[in-house]
C-alpha cells in the first residue's frame, strides 16, 4: 500500500469517525430530530424511539472503530472494517432509496443522505482497488 493509498483510506476512516458518530450521538440524544429530517415523519412510537436509539449506539460504536483505526489504515482489521461501511452504506442507500419511493417518505434530508450513503459505498470501493493495485506493486 503507497503513501497515498494509506491517506487515502485514513481519511475515509476520519471522514466516517465524524459522520457516523455526530449521527449516532444525535440518534441516541433526540432521535425524533433525525427521524423528521430524514423520512419526513415524525417518530411517534416508543418501539420507534427504541430502534432509532439502538441505530444511533451501533453508529456510535461504527464511528469509534473508524476513529481508533485511522492511524492503522494498513491492517487487516481496518479493511474489514471498510468492508463493513461498504455493506451498511450500500444497505443504507437501500433503504432510504425504498423509503422515499416507495413508502413516499421524504424530509429534507433524505435525498442527501441518500447520496453521502453512495459516495461514502463508492469510496469504499475505490479504497479497495487502491489497495490492490498498491500490493501488486
Amino acid at each position: 500500500m503507497s503513501v497515498t493509498d494509506y491517506l487515502a483510506m485514513k481519511n475515509l476512516l476520519i471522514v466516517t469517525a465524524l459522520l457516523e458518530t455526530a449521527t449516532g450521538l444525535a440518534l441516541i440524544v433526540s432521535p425524533a430530530l433525525p427521524a423528521s429530517l430524514l423520512m419526513g415523519a415524525p417518530l411517534d412510537t416508543a418501539a420507534g424511539l427504541v430502534v432509532a436509539r439502538i441505530a444511533g449506539a451501533a453508529l456510535l460504536a461504527l464511528g469509534i472503530a473508524c476513529w481508533l483505526a485511522r492511524d492503522d489504515a494498513r491492517s487487516g482489521a481496518a479493511r474489514g472494517l471498510v468492508a463493513a461501511m461498504l455493506l451498511y452504506n450500500a444497505l443504507a442507500v437501500g433503504v432510504l432509496v425504498y423509503a422515499g419511493l416507495g413508502f413516499r417518505l421524504s424530509g429534507i434530508g433524505l435525498w442527501p443522505a441518500v447520496l453521502l450513503h453512495l459516495a461514502l459505498a463508492v469510496w469504499c470501493i475505490a479504497s479497495f482497488g487502491q489497495g490492490k493495485a498498491g500490493a501488486a506493486r
